[in-house]
């Protein structure tokens, strides 16, 4: 690999943008793909379908041998509130590969003791969101059944371009929630990005139950083309 070609990868990587390789492997002819010029590339749909699912992999496109080498960033989980389903979760999450972040100003429940081996800031989310830097390659999970932790954090969210967003409560509490974020100058198609009820329809009932309800959703937001996870 060429030195500009991997310090182009190091400079896209620092900033948490996918780039992918793509390399003859006949000839040993390398080009760099940046995330924002994939859709108008000629090999967009297997760039895509490979970026979604995350993985490197060898193609053949026209007689000729590809591989793709995808450098994608680790994804990350911010979840509001440090509640039994987040107990559940959070490792699950970190089962997965995501980097899991736990938000909640109730020191009572964000503590250590609770969630062992996590990242919990005990702050509200106006002060603790901002240094996290959510991105595009984030997901979202609100949890914390109280609009004055609820809603800011929703609110910063919809401000950036996270995969996922998901927010704990009925249809009737949701529809309370969409009213209150309305009055806030949100969008109805900004709304219509919040996943609620959140989680797949599985009919869990327990806090571990619900928290791969929501796992599942997210990995199917993630990995599934976006008509199949809408």
């Amino acid at each position: 690999m060429k030195l500009a070609t991997l310090s182009a990868i190091n400079t896209e990587r620092a900033a948490r943008r996918p780039v992918i390789v793509v390399t003859d492997i006949g000839n040993g002819e390398q080009r760099l793909v940046m995330a924002a010029d994939i859709a108008d590339d000629p090999l967009h749909s297997e760039l895509e379908r490979h970026l979604r699912m995350g993985k490197s992999g060898a193609i053949e496109v026209e007689g000729r041998n590809l591989f793709l080498n995808v450098y994608a960033p680790t994804a990350k989980l911010v979840i509001i509130g440090a509640v039994h389903i987040s107990q559940a979760l959070a490792p699950l999450a970190r089962s997965l590969g995501y980097d899991v972040t736990v938000v909640d100003p109730r020191s009572a429940f964000a503590s250590p003791e609770r969630f062992p081996d996590i990242r919990l800031i005990a702050e509200w989310p106006d002060v603790a969101l901002p240094p996290l830097n959510i991105d595009h390659y984030t997901a979202f999970v609100v949890v914390a059944h109280d609009p004055k932790i609820d809603d800011p954090a929703l609110l910063h969210a919809l401000e950036h371009d996270c995969f996922y967003i998901g927010a704990l409560g009925s249809r009737k509490t949701h529809g309370q929630r969409t009213l209150r974020l309305k009055a806030q100058g949100i969008s109805c198609a900004d709304i219509e990005r919040i996943h609620a009820p959140i989680g797949l329809e599985i009919g869990a009932i327990s806090p571990s139950e619900i928290a791969v309800a929501i796992m599942a959703e997210i990995t199917a937001q993630l990995r599934l083309p976006k008509a199949s996870a809408a």
